[in-house]
């Protein structure tokens, strides 16, 4: 599950009034659905958002976590599904692999008990990445001791590491911030892009200066939605804050001047729709302003899959944008 539905999922249900546990795959071997840093959001009644496995341990787990919020301490689970031990656990799933997952009860009075997961949604929601550790094991320091950001000491990479003083097993792993997609066009074929990616786990803002397009009413799946003319954009959007824009007004001069914005800012992957003649036009009517443009504009954006309507369009964008994303914070 995507961080940001995640936290959604969780501000949702803490303003219920929900009981809730959060789970943290911290161990993994063989063939797993996950890897350490997954997280899965449990309540008290045994629903679920996010996966550990792709279903059939969420079900345990929930009972886990039930008995977590009973006795109010944080436990340890571990699924080994690796041969024989598959059969003895009943699973059947045959994934061949075993996960530990941390369960942490994030219920309780005051604002101390939902700090974890509070504290890891504001990081996200900012624009720089950060770290976590929470110790998953050990006798002298409090098991779901969660630390974050600065708390992290330098010296520990990511990753999970045994102390000796004191004793105790500890998962590092990064907090990235959640992505933030630009679409500077709101025609039709900007809706399934919008939904795609909200669907993804993006957050998107959506700007155009035709007033028609925008009060359609049917993007709302984006954060946001400005009317703003293509020669001011630069004026009311932070341009150094994303990381990526697909530029798709389908007018030409629009296009040139939210490129011309664009231009020399640091998000590392920009779009245009429309065939490579159309891009090469318009780097060329750019001249010297289109700057590092050059080297980085992607047109026509998106995998090659053969897309031909609005909906296959935007499913081909955002495979080529996910997959360089991913490439990218993976280093």
């Amino acid at each position: 599950m995507a961080l940001k539905h995640l936290i959604e999922t969780f501000a949702a249900w803490k303003e219920a009034g929900g009981r809730l546990v959060l789970g943290t795959v911290y161990e993994t071997a063989g063939s797993t659905y996950s890897k350490s840093g997954s997280r899965v959001l449990i309540d008290g009644e045994g629903n679920y958002q996010g996966l550990v496995s792709g279903g059939c341990l969420e079900g345990d787990l929930a009972e886990h976590a039930a008995a977590v919020l009973e006795s109010g301490e944080a436990r340890s689970v571990c699924y080994d599904m690796r041969g024989e031990h598959d059969i003895l656990f009943g699973t059947g799933v045959g994934c061949d692999g075993m996960l530990k997952v941390l369960l942490q009860p994030l219920s309780g009075e005051g604002e101390r008990p939902w700090a974890p997961l509070a504290r890891m949604a504001e990081l996200a929601m900012g624009s720089e990445a950060s770290r976590c550790a929470v110790v998953v094991e050990g006798d002298e320091a409090p098991v779901g001791s969660t630390f974050l950001d600065d708390e992290v000491p330098a010296e520990h990479p990511d990753g999970l590491h045994t102390l000796e003083n004191p004793a105790r097993k500890v998962l590092v792993y990064p907090l990235k911030s959640i992505p933030r997609l630009l679409v500077l066009g709101a025609g039709v074929d900007a809706v399934p892009l919008v939904e795609f990616a909200e669907r993804l786990g993006w957050r998107v803002t959506v700007c155009d200066h035709r007033r028609s397009y925008l009060q359609r009413g049917d993007l709302g799946a984006a954060e946001a939605v400005r009317e703003l003319r293509p020669e001011d954009i630069a004026e009311h959007i932070d341009l150094d804050s994303w990381d990526a824009c697909v530029v798709m007004s389908h007018h030409l001069a629009s296009d040139r001047s939210y490129l011309a914005a664009l231009a020399n800012r640091p998000i590392p992957w920009v779009g245009v729709l429309g065939p490579k003649a159309r891009r090469e036009r318009l780097l060329r009517e750019l001249g010297e302003g289109a700057g590092d443009l050059h080297g980085k504009l992607r047109g026509p954006v998106g995998l090659d899959i053969g897309a031909n309507d609005p909906a296959s369009i935007a499913l081909s964008i955002m495979a080529e944008l996910t997959e360089t994303y991913t490439k990218r914070i993976r280093g």
